[in-house]
């Protein structure tokens, strides 16, 4: 007799993840999401140079990059996605945040305007709350994710000295930053550990090697205010 649905066994979980994402630097303090995409967009055998700086380029990209802007690129390259966000449009709330303050009235009504228009660019954003447990089922099936985080909380277990979480300034240059509350940063996350509690990403502040950091750290950068719990999962059978 054929089971129920509630009868039928889960799959089992994959305990152990750790995916082939490259590991590519960011180039200046302003284009991690950049770096990101790029990292994303190689693994997917879809990286291209010349085209990836026409996209750049078609997109009106500049020096302030926000997630949206992010699976705009996606979708240039027609990978699919799934951009998971706490507020579609941007909060107003972050005008009073030195991270933001400096270039937020010009940026608002540009990326309140992307989020808009991303139904007829068939860019795909939803507002949800993504659990660790989602995560995790997105990376055990060969998928990265470009997520925001608050650098200043975010530790990597295997670095021995930390990311000078205000700049990420390329070598050679000197920081004269302050110490700020919230840096928004992205990272990709390329696998986990559940044994250990790990989950696994590329910083592009650094260019050899894949960090580490806890499940409780993680959630804790990805939550911070500031970043919209904003979270690009990209599908490698786009």
């Amino acid at each position: 007799m054929k089971k129920s649905p509630k009868e039928e066994p889960e799959p089992p979980s994959v305990e152990n993840v750790q995916l082939n994402v490259p590991i590519l630097q960011q180039l200046y303090h302003w284009d991690c999401g950049l770096a990101c995409s790029r990292m994303v967009l190689q693994y997917l055998n879809r990286l291209d140079d010349e085209e990836f700086q026409k996209a750049i380029r078609d997109l009106r990209l500049t020096k302030s990059i926000w997630t949206i802007d992010l699976a705009y690129l996606m979708g240039h390259f027609g990978v699919k996605h799934r951009f998971c966000t706490q507020t579609l449009g941007v909060d107003k709330g972050y005008k009073n945040q030195s991270f933001y303050r400096k270039q937020f009235d010009t940026e608002e009504s540009r990326v309140n305007q992307l989020f808009a228009q991303a139904q007829a660019c068939q860019v795909l954003v939803e507002k949800s709350t993504v659990s660790i447990g989602d995560i995790e089922e997105h990376l055990s099936r060969g998928h990265p994710a470009i997520v925001l985080v608050n650098a200043v909380l975010l530790l990597c277990d295997l670095c021995s000295s930390p990311v000078k979480y205000c700049c990420f300034l390329p070598i050679g240059q000197k920081c004269f930053c302050r110490s700020p509350d919230y840096q928004g940063h992205f990272i990709v996350l390329c696998g986990y550990n559940k044994a250990s509690g790990s989950i696994y990403y590329n910083n592009p502040a650094y260019a050899d090697r894949t960090c580490s950091t806890t499940i409780n750290n993680f959630e804790e950068a990805r939550t911070s205010y500031g970043t919209d719990e904003d979270i690009l999962f990209v599908y490698k059978d786009s």
